[in-house]
């Protein structure tokens, strides 16, 4: 199992030593990645599987499980057994997405809300009002994402 880490560590290491770009999907890279930053499976980080959600849709009103107004690109629905509630998230696919003020998205999100139909390894990533919201992240609908734990909050998410 060593050598095939070491193995592992040098094929990424010569990847970036050449300048090579990783894929968008390098489970690879994200292993070794994983390994060196300590971020084992079960320490927090989870390959999910995203869907989109947004508000007027059939079901979804304007607050999450927690009583709190869902907040667009910001506001994760969860598989509580999985990512417990108020776990502070970040995806690395979402980094440099537009925001709804325009700014780039930093990649953070908040577990706060659940849904009947989030079972296991999946999330749902709130876009905001109407289907609309939704063009800017169509690429990551029914995409396999990494999220990694990096926290809890308090209260209700930030805005």
């Amino acid at each position: 199992m060593r050598r095939r880490l070491a193995a592992l560590a040098l094929f990424s290491a010569i990847g970036i030593a050449s300048n090579a770009q990783a894929a968008p999907n390098d489970p690879i890279g994200d292993l070794v990645s994983s390994i060196v930053s300590g971020a084992l499976p079960g320490a927090g980080v989870f390959n999910v599987k995203a869907t989109l959600y947004h508000a007027g849709a059939k079901g979804v009103g304007g607050l999450d499980s927690l009583g709190c107004r869902v907040v667009p690109m910001r506001t994760l629905a969860v598989d509580k057994s999985i990512i417990p509630r108020r776990t502070v998230v970040f995806i690395k696919e979402t980094v440099g997405l537009k925001m709804p003020d325009g700014a780039a998205h930093d990649g953070y999100w908040y577990a706060s809300d659940i849904g009947g139909a989030i079972k296991g390894q999946r999330i749902d990533l709130y876009t905001g009002h109407g289907a609309a919201s939704m063009k800017p992240m169509q690429k990551l609908n029914l995409a396999s994402l990494t999220a990694v734990k990096v926290g809890q909050f308090t209260g209700c998410p930030p805005k």
